[in-house]
């Protein structure tokens, strides 16, 4: 995400491409608005937080709330793969994606590309440059 507020960010073009794609398929889990929030602001200031702040209030991304095993689900993935010191956020983040058999926008691909999750989801742009593939989409705006 950081990438794609940041048009400084030498990923930023290619995050951009891969949201313009298809920007009604992105769904961001409930994990990351905190770690996103503080990074805008710490790393881009307050006007970026703002920006950011506003596009969840308006709707511009879908927010995945969670379901009540997702933390268990979450937690099973860390244990499972403890060697590599996976945190809440990035655990959340795979077992939402796991549920949801969605593709997941990273490029921390040190956590996301050792984990096997059961349905094997793209890890873009790495893989590739369509759109992401969520198991929903959200309903177009008028």
């Amino acid at each position: 995400m950081l990438a794609l507020l940041d048009r400084g960010d030498s990923h930023h073009e290619s995050m951009r491409d891969l949201y313009s794609a298809e920007p009604n398929a992105w769904i961001l889990p409930w994990a990351i608005l905190p770690e996103v929030d503080y990074l805008a602001a710490t790393r881009l200031g307050d006007h970026a937080q703002r920006l950011w702040f506003g596009d969840l209030a308006t709707g511009a991304f879908i927010v995945e709330w969670s379901k009540d095993a997702d933390l268990a689900a979450a937690q099973a993935i860390a244990e499972r793969y403890s060697s590599l010191s996976i945190g809440l956020v990035d655990a959340v983040v795979m077992a939402i994606a796991e549920r949801l058999r969605a593709d997941i926008a990273t490029l921390d691909l040190r956590h996301f590309a050792a984990v096997q999750l059961r349905h094997a989801p793209r890890l873009l742009p790495r893989d590739g440059s369509s759109a992401i593939t969520p198991s929903r989409r959200r309903p177009r705006r008028s």
